[in-house]
């Protein structure tokens, strides 16, 4: 992650050095040599995806010498990512409140016995139903056909039996750490809301959108309020897609960090949007040309 980036351009190579600075240990060297087994760490992961982004981002800002963006949002961790390109906080602020984050997760998860599973091919109502039924919690609308369910392993698996016997076409359990944004999470939730209660924090220079309330989160507290309860909120990824595109017109979104699993969930929630997934030297090169030519067309 982010590793030929940093060797090809400096502002990456600073951004990552700047986070291994502030936190005491490489992450560096995990982002860009692993092991992948301690890369996976929840500790580790989330602040992985935090700084590579937005040395992404950085790159992109360099080679084409400014970048406007109407609006910015990310899925669960992602979210931080996003305020932090709209500078609702700076790097540094954001990079702490993400270290502290991963950290209270992980805490919570190796403190409880949950896990994660998704439920494909059903329908809203009928998923929450089944949560209910199984007593666990909706942690992720992903797109159309795609929702995740979180809570304690044994309700997971009795969700997973409620789904075949209600038709779903598709419910296998995830391979994740714990129940993320669920109940669960409750006590990274707390102690999250205590750091945000003292960070920096100003009105974005874009509009951001809230994962719990798939709208803008603008002002101060909300903001605060909004980024500690998706600890343990739903993630409302489809109808934040749809908010972008309805709402604030956007057309054209930038998949900042690794893969392209966004750009397959907004596809599948408004097919034919043009996403540009950006993650090593050759995407970012290629997403550069495409918006420089796209830059002169206009």
């Amino acid at each position: 992650m982010g590793k030929d980036l940093s060797q090809q351009f400096a502002v990456a190579a600073n951004r990552f050095a700047e986070g291994d600075a502030a936190l005491g240990y490489s992450i560096s060297e995990i982002a860009f040599n692993g092991p992948l087994d301690e890369l996976t760490k929840t500790s580790r992961c989330q602040v992985a995806l935090y700084v590579h982004g937005l040395a992404v981002l950085e790159v992109l800002r360099e080679q084409l010498g400014e970048l406007d963006f109407v609006a910015a949002a990310g899925l669960s961790l992602g979210e931080f990512t996003a305020h932090a390109a709209a500078e609702t906080f700076d790097f540094l602020t954001g990079l702490r409140l993400v270290a502290n984050r991963s950290r209270y997760m992980e805490e919570a998860c190796n403190s409880s016995s949950g896990t994660m599973a998704a439920f494909i091919g059903g329908q809203e109502a009928d998923v929450r139903r089944i949560a209910g039924e199984a007593d666990v919690d909706v942690a992720n609308l992903n797109s159309p056909g795609q929702i995740v369910l979180s809570g304690s392993t044994a309700n997971i698996h009795r969700a997973i039996e409620l789904a075949k016997e209600e038709g779903i076409r598709k419910a296998v359990r995830l391979n994740v750490a714990g129940a993320f944004h669920s109940r669960l999470m409750r006590p990274a939730q707390e102690k999250l809301e205590r750091d945000l209660s003292t960070a920096a924090i100003e009105r974005p220079k874009a509009t951001v959108i809230a994962n719990v309330t798939a709208a803008p989160a603008t002002e101060e507290n909300e903001i605060r309020r909004t980024l500690a309860q998706q600890v343990t909120g739903s993630v409302r990824w489809t109808e934040s897609i749809e908010y972008l595109i309805d709402k604030l017109h956007c057309d054209l979104f930038l998949e900042l960090g690794p893969g392209e699993v966004l750009a397959g969930l907004v596809q599948r929630i408004r097919k034919g949007t043009e996403v540009m997934s950006i993650d090593n030297t050759e995407s970012l090169l290629e997403a550069v040309q495409r918006l420089k030519n796209a830059l002169r067309a206009s």
